[in-house]
């Protein structure tokens, strides 16, 4: 009998769009509004990205800041996702705990990489069929996305997070533990004004 392959399940980290508090590297170019503003519309996509991939069932949004926001309860009630509280501490510790609360496979995303489309996250949840790791790299020698099967906490400690060294760090972590990973695709996530202008036309070519 075949049995079909779990969904891995997708866990989001999003802080509320909190003007001064969310995407501040954007401020000089949108102002504190307007930062906050596009983070929401950023969150926005991910979440729908996650659901058309994967099912709502299979999404949980991790909230930050403010857990009760009205972005966050808006996203529950439209599309039927959950909703958690992050847990306190490094983006390490706060990945990790993600991963490890729900059973099975699953895979972790950042609410500023609107540059995953949902046919990546497809063959992410591929990947995690047949390999014990997956990660999405970002441009910036970070990732956008990791995915495992099992609690590997060395690639969540120590790890230089917001730098550059990221992704070659915990691919030293993945070697040391004798793990090998995939590499769908790779990403680009949202930081600087450039950043959200080249999503903006990609947007707006898609129209």
């Amino acid at each position: 009998m075949h049995v079909k392959p779990t969904a891995p399940h997708l866990h989001l980290l999003a802080k509320a769009p909190l003007p001064g508090q969310a995407k501040t590297r954007l401020i000089p170019f949108l102002g504190a509004q307007g930062a906050a503003e596009a983070h929401a519309t950023m969150v926005r996509h991910c979440v729908a990205t996650g659901c058309e991939a994967l099912g709502a069932e299979n999404v949980t949004l991790w909230t930050s800041l403010d857990h009760h926001h009205p972005l966050f309860l808006e996203l529950q009630t439209q599309h039927g996702i959950a909703l958690a509280a992050q847990q306190q501490g490094d983006v390490g510790m706060r990945v990790r705990h993600a991963l490890n609360s729900t059973d099975g496979p699953a895979m972790v995303m950042g609410t500023d990489c609107p540059s995953i489309t949902s046919a990546m996250l497809k063959r992410c949840r591929a990947a995690l069929s047949t390999f014990a790791v997956v990660i999405l790299p970002a441009e910036d020698g970070g990732y956008g996305l990791i995915g495992s099967h099992h609690d590997h906490p060395s690639l969540f400690e120590g790890i230089p997070w917001g730098t550059e060294q990221v992704l070659s760090v915990t691919q030293s972590r993945l070697a040391a533990l004798g793990l090998e990973a995939a590499y769908p695709d790779t990403m680009w996530d949202i930081d600087r004004p450039e950043d959200w202008q080249r999503w903006q036309q990609l947007r707006h070519a898609s129209v």
